[in-house]
């Protein structure tokens, strides 16, 4: 009887993560690989901004003061927002995007478009929950190395996201009335 050839261990990986990708899609258009390199991006983000934190001589403090958590929440909302839905950044988006329509007020609806990793990064620019991690993870990077700029520009994006707040209600009282 003759025995299989060895394979060559890569060769077996990418079988196995192909076995895997069908195993998981069932056929739809998932890009699997995209996600990885997305992952591994952030991870990189985050291991460049510990190296940052390191090499600056700061430490990580032991808690994050509560005043700063709802600061950078309200921030990062709003931030997260504006990077994914803002007409003014679909410049950012277009690459990967495609124009649907308007969205609601004062923002765009749009169609991920590509193959890998350009569709994964599509699905994370139109998605404020996915760009919110992003975006919080910064702040906190930022509330270690630069404090002073991190709260003025949350306080900034805080503010405007009162400020839309209080637009909605305006136009709703206006509405009733």
């Amino acid at each position: 009887m003759d025995a299989e050839p060895d394979t060559d261990p890569l060769d077996r990986a990418a079988e196995w993560v192909d076995e895997q990708q069908r195993e998981y899609t069932h056929g739809e258009d998932r890009p699997l690989g995209g996600y990885v390199v997305t992952m591994a991006t952030y991870s990189a983000a985050v291991a460049a901004g510990a190296v940052a934190i390191a090499t600056s001589g700061r430490r990580l403090p032991n808690r994050v003061p509560i005043r700063d958590l709802v600061l950078l929440g309200i921030a990062t909302h709003k931030t997260a927002r504006s990077i994914s839905k803002d007409p003014v950044t679909s410049p950012l988006r277009a690459p990967v995007t495609r124009f649907e329509g308007p969205g609601a007020p004062s923002e765009v609806s749009e169609e991920v478009r590509g193959d890998g990793a350009a569709h994964a990064l599509g699905e994370l620019l139109t998605c404020p929950f996915c760009v919110g991690q992003w975006v919080a993870t910064a702040g906190m990077f930022g509330l270690v190395l630069a404090p002073k700029v991190t709260r003025f520009a949350a306080s900034t994006m805080t503010v405007v996201a009162l400020a839309d707040f209080l637009q909605y209600a305006f136009a709703a009282a206006q509405r009733r009335a």
